[in-house]
């Protein structure tokens, strides 16, 4: 049991991982939300899908690859750059701890990049436009990560450096062998709610300015990557480049930003785009039996 505070609202709550327990195996809350966070963005990205050409029992069958691969991602990528924390005292690697999930211990950024290169290969395999496919799955992203990151807050984890703000929280931590109070920036929540707004301005996007395939996947990573590089900034729990100063996390979301915003500037300053060629409309002209006129990338 822990106590979270945050003082300067007035709030305090009293924290269990332990949700409840099923013939003596403890279920945690951190699956538990992760877990609605994949249901949420399952139903939304099922009834999304045909608005950008996808067919949901493709979005289905997807899920039954990607999701597993996802989460292996995710935790090879944490264990990568956190190896030491699964050695044992004789400096073998403790492969059983490895695969202890539910302690927390996944990097959004190596599920995100297991997903994209399972999205790749399947829609390869169905002769499905891949930029469509990805427009359609940053939504789901948005709100796994969104409602994940309170994962986060169960765990008392992924919280940054001490301040004075108002909305500041107040943990107990453990510091060089010693129990200590400590008012932190709540990141998690920072993120939280830089993934919901991201959300809401990609919908709008979605509705009123698409013009091409890719251009929602792009934006989500100048997005996502700026609000991450920030955010990451803030925080003390980083996974850090073997050996050096520099956190894995902020430079990929810099990186990731940089990259996705200049191949947008490109799109829209050097190619006249008609949303008319979208997947979803192209492939709407071939099921009516119009000649089809091939894509504008």
């Amino acid at each position: 049991m822990k106590t979270v505070t945050f003082p300067g609202l007035g709030l305090s709550f009293t924290m269990d991982r332990v949700a409840f327990t099923v013939l003596g195996h403890p279920v945690y809350w951190y699956g538990i939300i992760i877990a609605a966070g994949f249901l949420l963005a399952v139903i939304f990205c099922y009834r999304l899908a045909p608005r950008f050409g996808i067919r949901p029992d493709d979005l289905i069958d997807l899920l039954f690859f990607a999701v597993p691969l996802a989460i292996i991602g995710a935790r090879l990528y944490y264990v990568i750059f956190y190896l030491d924390l699964y050695r044992k005292t004789d400096g073998s690697l403790d492969f059983a701890e490895m695969v202890r999930i539910w302690d927390g211990g996944l990097a959004i950024y190596g599920g995100i990049i297991a997903g994209v290169l399972t999205l790749l290969v399947f829609c390869k395999v169905r002769k499905i436009k891949f930029l469509a496919f990805a427009d359609l799955g940053v939504y789901g992203l948005l709100i796994g990560q969104c409602i994940g990151r309170w994962g986060n807050f169960m765990n008392v984890e992924a919280y940054g450096g001490q301040t004075t703000l108002p909305w500041r929280m107040g943990i107990d931590a453990y510091v060089n062998g010693i129990w200590t109070h400590m008012e932190v920036h709540p990141t998690f929540l920072y993120e939280s709610l830089w993934n919901l707004l991201g959300l809401f301005v990609l919908i709008w996007m979605e509705k009123r300015w698409r013009r091409f395939d890719g251009q929602i996947f792009l934006s989500y990573l100048v997005w996502y990557g700026l609000g991450r590089s920030i955010i990451e900034g803030m925080r003390t729990d980083s996974l850090y480049f073997f050996g050096t100063s520099i956190r894995v996390s902020q430079m990929l979301g810099i990186g990731s930003a940089l990259i996705a915003g200049v191949i947008l500037l490109w799109q829209f300053t050097r190619k006249n785009h008609n949303p008319a060629d979208l997947y979803v409309n192209e492939k709407e002209k071939i099921d009516k039996g119009a000649p089809d006129h091939g894509n504008c990338d």
